[in-house]
Protein backbone atom coordinates (compact mmCIF):
# COMPACT_ATOMS: atom_id res chain seq x y z
CA UNK A 1 0.00 0.00 0.00
CA UNK A 2 1.38 3.39 -1.05
CA UNK A 3 0.09 6.03 1.35
CA UNK A 4 0.17 9.78 0.68
CA UNK A 5 -0.26 11.78 3.89
CA UNK A 6 -1.52 15.32 3.21
CA UNK A 7 -1.72 18.16 5.74
CA UNK A 8 -4.10 21.01 4.72
CA UNK A 9 -3.27 24.71 4.64
CA UNK A 10 -3.68 26.96 7.67
CA UNK A 11 -5.07 30.44 6.95
CA UNK A 12 -3.10 33.32 8.41
CA UNK A 13 -3.43 33.12 12.19
CA UNK A 14 -1.71 34.34 15.34
CA UNK A 15 0.51 31.24 15.13
CA UNK A 16 1.41 31.42 11.43
CA UNK A 17 4.30 33.84 12.07
CA UNK A 18 5.12 34.26 8.36
CA UNK A 19 7.14 37.45 8.81
CA UNK A 20 9.30 35.93 11.55
CA UNK A 21 9.80 32.66 9.69
CA UNK A 22 10.90 34.58 6.59
CA UNK A 23 13.72 36.10 8.66
CA UNK A 24 15.22 32.65 9.34
CA UNK A 25 14.32 30.99 5.99
CA UNK A 26 11.68 28.68 7.43
CA UNK A 27 8.25 27.95 5.98
CA UNK A 28 6.16 26.74 8.93
CA UNK A 29 6.26 26.97 12.72
CA UNK A 30 5.30 23.36 13.57
CA UNK A 31 4.96 20.02 11.73
CA UNK A 32 1.86 17.77 11.54
CA UNK A 33 2.59 15.55 14.56
CA UNK A 34 -0.70 13.69 14.13
CA UNK A 35 0.13 12.49 10.61
CA UNK A 36 3.65 11.30 11.45
CA UNK A 37 2.16 9.41 14.41
CA UNK A 38 -0.43 7.85 12.09
CA UNK A 39 2.39 6.76 9.79
CA UNK A 40 4.11 5.08 12.75
CA UNK A 41 0.95 3.15 13.74
CA UNK A 42 0.17 1.88 10.21
CA UNK A 43 1.95 -1.27 8.92
CA UNK A 44 5.59 -0.41 8.38
CA UNK A 45 5.80 -2.52 5.21
CA UNK A 46 3.53 0.09 3.60
CA UNK A 47 5.24 2.98 1.79
CA UNK A 48 4.71 6.57 2.91
CA UNK A 49 5.11 10.07 1.53
CA UNK A 50 4.05 13.19 3.42
CA UNK A 51 3.17 16.58 1.97
CA UNK A 52 2.54 19.55 4.25
CA UNK A 53 0.64 21.95 2.01
CA UNK A 54 1.79 24.82 4.22
CA UNK A 55 5.23 24.15 2.68
CA UNK A 56 4.34 23.15 -0.89
CA UNK A 57 1.53 21.64 -3.00
CA UNK A 58 1.22 17.95 -3.82
CA UNK A 59 2.98 17.13 -7.12
CA UNK A 60 1.35 15.27 -10.00
CA UNK A 61 3.84 12.43 -9.46
CA UNK A 62 2.81 12.13 -5.80
CA UNK A 63 -0.89 12.01 -6.69
CA UNK A 64 -0.22 9.34 -9.30
CA UNK A 65 1.96 7.29 -6.93
CA UNK A 66 -0.62 7.01 -4.13
CA UNK A 67 -3.01 4.11 -3.57
CA UNK A 68 -4.49 5.79 -0.51
CA UNK A 69 -4.62 9.44 0.63
CA UNK A 70 -4.84 10.18 4.37
CA UNK A 71 -5.65 13.68 5.66
CA UNK A 72 -5.89 15.11 9.17
CA UNK A 73 -7.03 18.59 10.18
CA UNK A 74 -8.12 21.00 12.85
CA UNK A 75 -11.23 23.13 12.37
CA UNK A 76 -9.20 26.15 11.23
CA UNK A 77 -7.97 24.03 8.27
CA UNK A 78 -11.50 23.08 7.25
CA UNK A 79 -11.67 24.68 3.80
CA UNK A 80 -8.45 23.25 2.43
CA UNK A 81 -9.24 19.84 3.94
CA UNK A 82 -12.55 19.70 2.05
CA UNK A 83 -10.83 20.91 -1.14
CA UNK A 84 -8.11 18.24 -0.90
CA UNK A 85 -10.62 15.45 -0.28
CA UNK A 86 -12.41 16.48 -3.46
CA UNK A 87 -9.10 16.75 -5.35
CA UNK A 88 -8.14 13.21 -4.32
CA UNK A 89 -11.56 11.84 -5.27
CA UNK A 90 -11.36 13.51 -8.71
CA UNK A 91 -8.21 11.46 -9.22
CA UNK A 92 -9.93 8.25 -8.20
CA UNK A 93 -8.06 7.79 -4.91
CA UNK A 94 -9.25 6.09 -1.75
CA UNK A 95 -9.44 8.81 0.91
CA UNK A 96 -9.21 8.40 4.69
CA UNK A 97 -9.71 11.32 7.05
CA UNK A 98 -9.17 11.85 10.79
CA UNK A 99 -8.10 14.41 13.37
CA UNK A 100 -9.94 16.86 15.65
CA UNK A 101 -12.16 18.50 13.02
CA UNK A 102 -13.51 15.31 11.34
CA UNK A 103 -13.97 13.74 14.79
CA UNK A 104 -16.12 16.70 15.87
CA UNK A 105 -18.09 17.14 12.62
CA UNK A 106 -17.86 13.86 10.65
CA UNK A 107 -20.77 14.55 8.28
CA UNK A 108 -18.96 17.47 6.63
CA UNK A 109 -16.07 15.29 5.37
CA UNK A 110 -18.50 12.54 4.39
CA UNK A 111 -20.51 14.99 2.29
CA UNK A 112 -17.50 15.78 0.06
CA UNK A 113 -16.61 12.14 -0.54
CA UNK A 114 -14.23 10.83 2.13
CA UNK A 115 -14.28 7.01 2.02
CA UNK A 116 -12.91 6.20 5.47
CA UNK A 117 -13.46 8.21 8.66
CA UNK A 118 -10.81 7.26 11.22
CA UNK A 119 -12.16 9.21 14.18
CA UNK A 120 -11.25 9.67 17.85
CA UNK A 121 -7.75 8.49 18.82
CA UNK A 122 -5.79 6.48 16.26
CA UNK A 123 -4.24 3.96 18.63
CA UNK A 124 -7.70 2.32 18.73
CA UNK A 125 -9.31 3.24 15.40
CA UNK A 126 -6.33 2.81 13.03
CA UNK A 127 -6.10 -0.97 13.69
CA UNK A 128 -9.83 -1.20 12.81
CA UNK A 129 -9.11 0.66 9.57
CA UNK A 130 -6.14 -1.61 8.75
CA UNK A 131 -8.33 -4.70 9.18
CA UNK A 132 -10.97 -3.20 6.88
CA UNK A 133 -8.36 -2.44 4.21
CA UNK A 134 -6.98 -5.98 4.48
CA UNK A 135 -10.51 -7.35 3.99
CA UNK A 136 -10.73 -5.33 0.77
CA UNK A 137 -13.32 -2.85 2.05
CA UNK A 138 -13.47 0.54 0.36
CA UNK A 139 -15.33 2.59 2.98
CA UNK A 140 -16.07 2.68 6.68
CA UNK A 141 -16.38 4.73 9.85
CA UNK A 142 -14.22 3.79 12.82
CA UNK A 143 -14.95 5.16 16.29
CA UNK A 144 -13.74 4.41 19.81
CA UNK A 145 -15.80 4.36 22.98
CA UNK A 146 -12.76 4.45 25.26
CA UNK A 147 -9.46 6.33 25.45
CA UNK A 148 -6.25 4.50 24.52
CA UNK A 149 -3.28 3.83 26.76
CA UNK A 150 -0.66 6.06 25.12
CA UNK A 151 2.21 4.02 26.56
CA UNK A 152 1.77 1.85 23.45
CA UNK A 153 2.10 4.76 20.98
CA UNK A 154 5.13 4.26 18.69
CA UNK A 155 7.81 6.86 17.93
CA UNK A 156 6.41 9.23 15.25
CA UNK A 157 7.91 8.97 11.76
CA UNK A 158 9.78 12.28 11.96
CA UNK A 159 11.91 11.08 9.02
CA UNK A 160 8.96 11.75 6.67
CA UNK A 161 9.12 15.50 7.36
CA UNK A 162 10.96 18.14 5.35
CA UNK A 163 12.83 19.13 8.51
CA UNK A 164 14.53 22.26 7.17
CA UNK A 165 11.15 23.88 6.54
CA UNK A 166 10.12 23.90 10.22
CA UNK A 167 11.12 26.30 12.97
CA UNK A 168 10.24 23.85 15.76
CA UNK A 169 9.48 20.15 16.14
CA UNK A 170 6.48 18.76 18.03
CA UNK A 171 6.33 15.97 20.61
CA UNK A 172 3.51 14.95 22.93
CA UNK A 173 3.77 13.51 26.44
CA UNK A 174 0.13 13.59 27.57
CA UNK A 175 -3.44 13.84 26.35
CA UNK A 176 -6.40 15.21 28.25
CA UNK A 177 -6.92 17.89 30.90
CA UNK A 178 -8.40 17.57 34.42
CA UNK A 179 -10.35 20.84 34.27
CA UNK A 180 -13.87 21.54 32.98
CA UNK A 181 -13.79 24.84 31.05
CA UNK A 182 -17.15 25.16 29.30
CA UNK A 183 -15.78 26.38 25.95
CA UNK A 184 -12.93 23.85 25.60
CA UNK A 185 -13.06 20.91 23.18
CA UNK A 186 -9.92 19.21 24.56
CA UNK A 187 -11.87 17.52 27.34
CA UNK A 188 -14.45 16.41 24.75
CA UNK A 189 -11.83 14.95 22.39
CA UNK A 190 -9.35 13.55 24.92
CA UNK A 191 -11.13 13.37 28.26
CA UNK A 192 -10.53 14.81 31.71
CA UNK A 193 -8.13 12.13 32.90
CA UNK A 194 -4.66 13.05 31.57
CA UNK A 195 -2.92 9.99 30.10
CA UNK A 196 0.85 10.11 29.72
CA UNK A 197 3.57 8.25 27.92
CA UNK A 198 6.46 6.84 29.91
CA UNK A 199 9.61 8.95 30.32
CA UNK A 200 11.49 6.32 28.27
CA UNK A 201 9.03 6.78 25.36
CA UNK A 202 9.43 10.54 25.25
CA UNK A 203 13.22 10.33 25.53
CA UNK A 204 13.25 7.80 22.68
CA UNK A 205 11.42 10.38 20.53
CA UNK A 206 14.01 13.01 21.43
CA UNK A 207 16.79 10.50 20.66
CA UNK A 208 15.29 10.02 17.19
CA UNK A 209 15.08 13.76 16.55
CA UNK A 210 18.67 14.11 17.75
CA UNK A 211 19.81 11.31 15.38
CA UNK A 212 18.02 13.06 12.50
CA UNK A 213 20.15 16.13 13.22
CA UNK A 214 17.51 18.34 14.83
CA UNK A 215 19.05 21.06 17.03
CA UNK A 216 16.34 23.70 17.38
CA UNK A 217 13.18 24.20 19.41
CA UNK A 218 10.75 21.46 20.42
CA UNK A 219 7.13 22.24 21.28
CA UNK A 220 5.60 19.90 23.87
CA UNK A 221 2.10 20.09 22.37
CA UNK A 222 0.23 18.77 25.43
CA UNK A 223 -2.86 20.89 25.95
CA UNK A 224 -2.01 21.02 29.64
CA UNK A 225 1.52 19.75 30.19
CA UNK A 226 1.10 19.68 33.98
CA UNK A 227 -2.29 17.91 33.97
CA UNK A 228 -0.72 14.80 35.55
CA UNK A 229 1.86 16.43 37.81
CA UNK A 230 3.26 13.21 39.26
CA UNK A 231 4.09 11.71 35.86
CA UNK A 232 5.39 14.99 34.46
CA UNK A 233 7.86 15.35 37.33
CA UNK A 234 9.07 11.79 36.70
CA UNK A 235 9.67 12.76 33.06
CA UNK A 236 11.41 16.03 33.93
CA UNK A 237 13.83 14.35 36.32
CA UNK A 238 14.97 12.02 33.53
CA UNK A 239 14.84 14.73 30.86
CA UNK A 240 17.14 16.93 32.96
CA UNK A 241 19.81 14.19 32.84
CA UNK A 242 19.25 13.58 29.10
CA UNK A 243 19.63 17.27 28.28
CA UNK A 244 22.86 17.57 30.25
CA UNK A 245 24.31 14.44 28.60
CA UNK A 246 23.43 15.77 25.13
CA UNK A 247 24.71 19.30 25.92
CA UNK A 248 21.27 20.98 25.71
CA UNK A 249 20.50 20.53 21.98
CA UNK A 250 16.86 21.69 22.27
CA UNK A 251 14.80 24.37 23.96
CA UNK A 252 11.23 23.48 24.88
CA UNK A 253 7.98 25.43 24.83
CA UNK A 254 4.63 24.08 26.06
CA UNK A 255 1.12 24.89 27.33
CA UNK A 256 0.03 24.70 30.97
CA UNK A 257 -2.68 25.82 33.35
CA UNK A 258 -1.85 28.90 35.39
CA UNK A 259 -1.68 26.87 38.63
CA UNK A 260 1.84 26.01 37.47
CA UNK A 261 2.81 29.10 39.51
CA UNK A 262 1.88 27.31 42.72
CA UNK A 263 4.32 24.42 42.10
CA UNK A 264 7.86 25.67 42.70
CA UNK A 265 9.39 22.23 42.14
CA UNK A 266 7.70 21.89 38.74
CA UNK A 267 8.85 25.36 37.68
CA UNK A 268 12.43 24.66 38.69
CA UNK A 269 12.48 21.29 36.91
CA UNK A 270 11.05 22.77 33.70
CA UNK A 271 13.64 25.55 33.59
CA UNK A 272 16.48 23.14 34.38
CA UNK A 273 15.31 20.91 31.51
CA UNK A 274 15.52 23.72 28.97
CA UNK A 275 11.92 24.97 28.86
CA UNK A 276 11.92 28.62 27.82
CA UNK A 277 8.26 29.59 27.28
CA UNK A 278 4.82 28.47 28.40
CA UNK A 279 1.38 29.28 27.00
CA UNK A 280 -1.16 29.99 29.76
CA UNK A 281 -4.93 29.86 29.31
CA UNK A 282 -5.87 32.99 31.27
CA UNK A 283 -8.93 33.92 29.14
CA UNK A 284 -10.04 36.98 31.13
CA UNK A 285 -9.22 38.93 34.32
CA UNK A 286 -13.01 39.13 35.03
CA UNK A 287 -13.68 36.66 37.85
CA UNK A 288 -17.43 36.48 37.11
CA UNK A 289 -16.67 35.26 33.59
CA UNK A 290 -14.14 32.72 34.86
CA UNK A 291 -16.74 31.36 37.28
CA UNK A 292 -19.41 31.23 34.58
CA UNK A 293 -17.20 29.30 32.16
CA UNK A 294 -16.08 26.93 34.97
CA UNK A 295 -12.43 27.97 34.81
CA UNK A 296 -12.19 27.78 38.58
CA UNK A 297 -8.44 27.11 38.62
CA UNK A 298 -7.91 30.75 37.56
CA UNK A 299 -9.85 32.16 40.49
CA UNK A 300 -7.85 30.73 43.41
CA UNK A 301 -4.89 33.16 43.39
CA UNK A 302 -3.87 36.48 41.90
CA UNK A 303 -3.45 35.98 38.15
CA UNK A 304 -0.95 38.83 37.88
CA UNK A 305 1.22 37.36 40.64
CA UNK A 306 0.97 33.89 39.08
CA UNK A 307 2.24 35.15 35.71
CA UNK A 308 5.08 37.07 37.32
CA UNK A 309 6.07 34.04 39.44
CA UNK A 310 6.35 31.98 36.26
CA UNK A 311 8.41 34.72 34.57
CA UNK A 312 10.78 35.10 37.53
CA UNK A 313 11.34 31.33 37.49
CA UNK A 314 12.71 31.67 33.94
CA UNK A 315 9.79 31.04 31.57
CA UNK A 316 8.47 33.59 29.05
CA UNK A 317 4.67 33.70 29.47
CA UNK A 318 2.36 33.60 26.48
CA UNK A 319 -1.35 33.91 27.23
CA UNK A 320 -4.72 33.19 25.72
CA UNK A 321 -7.46 35.80 26.19
CA UNK A 322 -11.12 35.68 25.16
CA UNK A 323 -13.79 38.36 24.87
CA UNK A 324 -17.53 37.70 24.68
CA UNK A 325 -18.49 35.65 27.73
CA UNK A 326 -22.15 35.78 28.82
CA UNK A 327 -22.88 38.62 31.21
CA UNK A 328 -19.61 40.34 30.38
CA UNK A 329 -19.64 44.06 31.11
CA UNK A 330 -18.55 46.66 28.55
CA UNK A 331 -14.83 47.44 28.55
CA UNK A 332 -13.66 43.80 28.70
CA UNK A 333 -11.12 44.50 25.94
CA UNK A 334 -9.61 47.38 27.90
CA UNK A 335 -9.44 45.22 31.03
CA UNK A 336 -7.56 42.53 29.13
CA UNK A 337 -5.09 45.10 27.77
CA UNK A 338 -4.51 46.48 31.28
CA UNK A 339 -3.96 42.99 32.65
CA UNK A 340 -1.43 42.09 29.94
CA UNK A 341 0.43 45.34 30.63
CA UNK A 342 0.38 44.84 34.41
CA UNK A 343 1.55 41.21 34.19
CA UNK A 344 4.11 42.07 31.44
CA UNK A 345 2.98 39.33 29.02
CA UNK A 346 4.64 39.98 25.64
CA UNK A 347 2.38 37.96 23.32
CA UNK A 348 -1.26 36.95 23.75
CA UNK A 349 -3.64 34.98 21.56
CA UNK A 350 -6.61 37.28 21.93
CA UNK A 351 -9.83 36.17 20.20
CA UNK A 352 -13.61 36.40 20.30
CA UNK A 353 -15.31 33.48 22.05
CA UNK A 354 -16.37 30.65 19.73
CA UNK A 355 -18.71 27.76 20.49
CA UNK A 356 -16.82 24.70 19.27
CA UNK A 357 -18.84 21.63 18.24
CA UNK A 358 -19.91 19.30 21.06
CA UNK A 359 -18.45 21.43 23.88
CA UNK A 360 -20.58 22.16 26.94
CA UNK A 361 -20.87 25.75 25.68
CA UNK A 362 -22.06 24.58 22.25
CA UNK A 363 -24.73 22.32 23.78
CA UNK A 364 -25.97 25.11 26.06
CA UNK A 365 -26.16 27.69 23.28
CA UNK A 366 -27.85 25.22 20.94
CA UNK A 367 -30.50 24.55 23.59
CA UNK A 368 -31.00 28.31 23.97
CA UNK A 369 -31.27 28.77 20.18
CA UNK A 370 -28.28 31.10 20.04
CA UNK A 371 -25.96 29.48 17.47
CA UNK A 372 -25.63 31.55 14.30
CA UNK A 373 -26.40 29.63 11.11
CA UNK A 374 -23.51 28.43 8.93
CA UNK A 375 -20.91 29.68 11.42
CA UNK A 376 -18.70 26.90 12.78
CA UNK A 377 -16.39 28.98 14.97
CA UNK A 378 -12.83 28.24 13.88
CA UNK A 379 -10.94 29.79 16.81
CA UNK A 380 -9.10 32.19 14.54
CA UNK A 381 -8.43 35.75 15.67
CA UNK A 382 -10.06 36.93 12.45
CA UNK A 383 -13.46 35.30 13.05
CA UNK A 384 -16.63 36.96 14.29
CA UNK A 385 -18.44 35.09 17.09
CA UNK A 386 -20.56 32.14 15.93
CA UNK A 387 -23.36 32.70 18.46
CA UNK A 388 -25.55 35.50 19.74
CA UNK A 389 -23.88 37.10 22.82
CA UNK A 390 -25.52 38.88 25.73
CA UNK A 391 -24.34 42.29 24.58
CA UNK A 392 -24.48 43.72 21.04
CA UNK A 393 -22.16 41.84 18.71
CA UNK A 394 -21.18 45.10 17.01
CA UNK A 395 -20.09 46.57 20.37
CA UNK A 396 -18.08 43.42 21.16
CA UNK A 397 -16.40 43.32 17.76
CA UNK A 398 -15.33 46.96 17.84
CA UNK A 399 -14.05 46.61 21.40
CA UNK A 400 -12.10 43.52 20.34
CA UNK A 401 -10.52 45.22 17.32
CA UNK A 402 -9.35 48.20 19.35
CA UNK A 403 -8.00 46.06 22.17
CA UNK A 404 -6.15 43.74 19.76
CA UNK A 405 -4.57 46.65 17.92
CA UNK A 406 -3.61 48.31 21.22
CA UNK A 407 -1.98 45.11 22.51
CA UNK A 408 0.12 44.90 19.36
CA UNK A 409 1.03 48.53 19.02
CA UNK A 410 4.77 48.14 18.21
CA UNK A 411 5.93 50.43 21.04
CA UNK A 412 3.63 48.88 23.64
CA UNK A 413 4.75 45.40 22.58
CA UNK A 414 8.43 46.32 23.02
CA UNK A 415 7.70 47.88 26.41
CA UNK A 416 5.91 44.77 27.70
CA UNK A 417 8.63 42.50 26.36
CA UNK A 418 11.30 44.63 28.03
CA UNK A 419 9.55 44.54 31.41
CA UNK A 420 9.03 40.80 31.11
CA UNK A 421 12.70 40.06 30.39
CA UNK A 422 13.96 42.41 33.09
CA UNK A 423 12.35 40.15 35.72
CA UNK A 424 13.03 36.83 33.97
CA UNK A 425 15.07 34.25 35.86
CA UNK A 426 17.86 32.13 34.42
CA UNK A 427 18.58 28.39 34.53
CA UNK A 428 21.71 27.17 36.31
CA UNK A 429 22.97 25.38 33.18
CA UNK A 430 24.65 26.94 30.16
CA UNK A 431 24.77 25.37 26.70
CA UNK A 432 28.20 25.15 25.04
CA UNK A 433 29.07 28.26 23.03
CA UNK A 434 28.81 27.90 19.26
CA UNK A 435 29.09 30.12 16.24
CA UNK A 436 25.67 31.48 15.20
CA UNK A 437 24.41 30.47 11.77
CA UNK A 438 24.54 33.11 9.03
CA UNK A 439 20.74 33.01 8.71
CA UNK A 440 20.44 34.02 12.40
CA UNK A 441 22.95 36.87 12.00
CA UNK A 442 21.07 38.10 8.93
CA UNK A 443 17.75 37.98 10.83
CA UNK A 444 19.28 39.97 13.69
CA UNK A 445 20.53 42.65 11.30
CA UNK A 446 17.09 42.92 9.67
CA UNK A 447 15.40 43.32 13.09
CA UNK A 448 17.95 45.98 14.10
CA UNK A 449 17.41 47.86 10.83
CA UNK A 450 13.61 47.80 11.02
CA UNK A 451 13.03 48.28 14.75
CA UNK A 452 16.21 50.15 15.72
CA UNK A 453 16.62 52.52 12.77
CA UNK A 454 13.71 52.64 10.33
CA UNK A 455 10.61 52.77 12.59
CA UNK A 456 9.29 54.92 15.43
CA UNK A 457 10.37 52.13 17.79
CA UNK A 458 14.05 53.11 17.35
CA UNK A 459 14.55 54.89 20.71
CA UNK A 460 12.71 52.25 22.71
CA UNK A 461 14.56 49.47 20.90
CA UNK A 462 18.05 50.74 21.75
CA UNK A 463 17.19 51.84 25.29
CA UNK A 464 15.64 48.48 26.11
CA UNK A 465 18.39 46.47 24.42
CA UNK A 466 21.23 48.17 26.31
CA UNK A 467 19.27 48.05 29.57
CA UNK A 468 18.75 44.27 29.22
CA UNK A 469 22.45 43.82 28.40
CA UNK A 470 23.34 45.72 31.56
CA UNK A 471 20.71 44.39 33.99
CA UNK A 472 19.91 40.83 32.81
CA UNK A 473 22.42 39.88 30.09
CA UNK A 474 21.77 36.14 30.33
CA UNK A 475 18.38 36.51 28.60
CA UNK A 476 19.59 38.64 25.68
CA UNK A 477 19.29 35.99 22.95
CA UNK A 478 15.76 35.06 24.05
CA UNK A 479 14.88 38.76 24.37
CA UNK A 480 15.91 39.61 20.81
CA UNK A 481 13.95 36.62 19.49
CA UNK A 482 10.86 37.94 21.32
CA UNK A 483 11.43 41.43 19.86
CA UNK A 484 11.49 39.87 16.39
CA UNK A 485 7.89 38.70 16.92
CA UNK A 486 6.90 42.35 16.50
CA UNK A 487 7.41 41.81 12.76
CA UNK A 488 4.48 39.39 12.65
CA UNK A 489 2.12 41.34 14.89
CA UNK A 490 2.70 44.62 13.07
CA UNK A 491 1.10 43.11 9.96
CA UNK A 492 -1.32 40.76 11.70
CA UNK A 493 -3.08 43.45 13.73
CA UNK A 494 -4.16 45.07 10.45
CA UNK A 495 -5.35 41.69 9.11
CA UNK A 496 -7.50 41.28 12.24
CA UNK A 497 -8.96 44.77 11.85
CA UNK A 498 -9.74 44.35 8.14
CA UNK A 499 -11.30 40.90 8.40
CA UNK A 500 -13.41 41.52 11.50
CA UNK A 501 -14.68 44.84 10.10
CA UNK A 502 -15.56 43.11 6.81
CA UNK A 503 -17.51 40.34 8.58
CA UNK A 504 -19.17 42.90 10.84
CA UNK A 505 -20.31 45.00 7.86
CA UNK A 506 -21.84 41.89 6.29
CA UNK A 507 -23.54 41.00 9.58
CA UNK A 508 -24.99 44.51 9.96
CA UNK A 509 -26.14 44.55 6.33
CA UNK A 510 -28.16 41.41 7.01
CA UNK A 511 -29.83 43.09 9.97
CA UNK A 512 -28.08 42.82 13.31
CA UNK A 513 -29.83 40.61 15.86
CA UNK A 514 -30.64 41.92 19.31
CA UNK A 515 -28.43 40.63 22.16
CA UNK A 516 -29.59 37.48 23.92
CA UNK A 517 -31.40 38.12 27.20
CA UNK A 518 -31.36 35.15 29.62
CA UNK A 519 -34.78 33.86 30.74
CA UNK A 520 -34.10 34.93 34.34
CA UNK A 521 -33.38 38.53 33.26
CA UNK A 522 -36.49 38.58 31.05
CA UNK A 523 -38.60 37.51 34.01
CA UNK A 524 -37.02 40.14 36.27
CA UNK A 525 -37.68 42.82 33.62
CA UNK A 526 -41.36 41.82 33.40
CA UNK A 527 -41.74 41.92 37.20
CA UNK A 528 -40.07 45.32 37.49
Amino acid sequence: MRVLLVYPIFPKTFWSYEKILELVDRKVLLPPLGLVTVAAILPQEWEFKLVDRNIRPVTEEEWAWADLVILSAMIVQKQDLLDQIQEAKRRGKLVAVGGPYPTSVPHEVQNVGADFLILDEGEITLPMFIEAIQRGETSGIFRATEKPDVTSTPIPRFDLLELDAYDMMSVQFSRGCPFQCEFCDIIVLYGRKPRTKTPAQLLAELDYLYELGWRRGVFMVDDNFIGNKRNVKLLLKELKVWMAEHKYPFRFDTEASVDLAQDAEMLELMVECGFSAVFLGIETPDEDSLQLTKKFQNTRNSLTEAVQTITKAGLRPMAGFIIGFDGEKAGAGDRIVRFAEEAAIPSTTFAMLQALPNTALWHRLKKEGRLRENQDGNINQTTLMNFLPTRPLEELAREYIEAFCTLYDPVKYLDRTYRCFLMMGLPSWKAPAKMPEWVVIKALLIVIWRQGIKRETRWKFWHHLFSILKRNPGVIEHYIAACAHNEHFLEYRQIVRDQIESQLAEYLAQGAEKPYVPVKEKAEAVVS
